[in-house]
């Protein structure tokens, strides 16, 4: 038996292979960490390394994360390798007791770091952790390209995003009830987009960043990815339709009828997106 065989670690190489599937990580775009349980660490710990690598301070703090361990892509590597390759691709990492640094514990055997934006997945999980009990322990970056397509056209307004995407598709209001945050270009992989995103994700379980890509959370691999799914797929739908169309609109789902979904469903929807 080795790690490779343990049930988080498939599952999080599952999750890579579906993001690859999609089309949503092209060369080294995206990346995807998960907070482990601690007995998730038992299972693991016995293929960490004899000797961890050194701490790497990360520019960002949480206190909420001190002693934590995670699941990382790592940086520069592609998600298509991830299947083929795990140990060379992805990685655990310990955090210190100041919660400000990382250390590599497995993985990444033929060199290098968790992901670049390790930084706002930090930071995220923290904001997560806090907003969720404890529940949230993935964050997930992706490149779906009709998301994207939509920040070119749309106000970067959480209110227009979430409008156009739970009009678009009858389940969004369910999935998502409380609307999706929108942060405006930034320079990825620092201290600012992460501080940017991670004020959004006290609200939202979704975020978008304009011309870049999805930030998206959730308790495990498949609620996470789901979201993701829904969001890209609502998006397609709304490009279509525009497409389609002339950039007309006839007919789409009404306040109302956003109302009736959730009244029927049980979800709470954020009315301040409502007229």
């Amino acid at each position: 038996m080795s790690i490779l065989d343990l049930d988080i670690i498939k599952g999080y190489i599952r999750m890579c292979t579906d993001g690859w599937n999609q089309g949503w990580h092209e060369r080294n775009g995206g990346n995807l960490t998960y907070r482990m349980r601690p007995e998730e660490v038992e299972q693991c710990r016995p293929y960490f390394k004899a000797t961890p690598g050194q701490w790497v301070n990360m520019g960002v703090q949480a206190d909420n994360l001190r002693g934590e361990f995670f699941i990382s892509t790592g940086s520069g590597k592609y998600f298509r390798n991830v299947p083929l390759a795990p140990q060379d691709n992805i990685c655990i990492v310990e955090i210190n007791e100041a919660g400000d640094a990382w250390r590599i514990a497995w993985g990444l055997e033929k060199g290098g770091h968790p992901t670049s934006e390790f930084p706002s997945h930090f930071l995220n999980h923290s904001v997560r952790k806090e907003a969720t009990g404890g529940a949230c322990r993935v964050i997930y970056h992706a490149h779906p390209a009709n998301l994207i397509a939509m920040t070119y056209i749309l106000p970067l307004t959480a209110q227009d995003f979430t409008r156009a995407l739970w009009k678009s598709a009858t389940e969004c209001p369910v999935v998502f009830p409380e609307g999706v945050g929108v942060c405006p270009w930034m320079v990825p992989g620092g201290a600012d987009i992460a501080m940017a995103t991670s004020e959004l994700m006290k609200t939202y379980q979704a975020a978008i960043w304009a011309q870049h890509g999805l930030f998206a959370s959730g308790p495990d691999f498949d609620i996470t990815f789901g979201l993701a799914h829904t969001i890209e797929k609502s998006a397609e739908i709304y490009v279509k339709v525009l497409s389609m169309g002339g950039g007309i609109i006839r007919q789409t789902i009404t306040d109302d009828d956003l109302r009736a979904i959730a009244r029927d469903f049980g979800v709470t929807l954020n009315e301040k997106f409502l007229n």
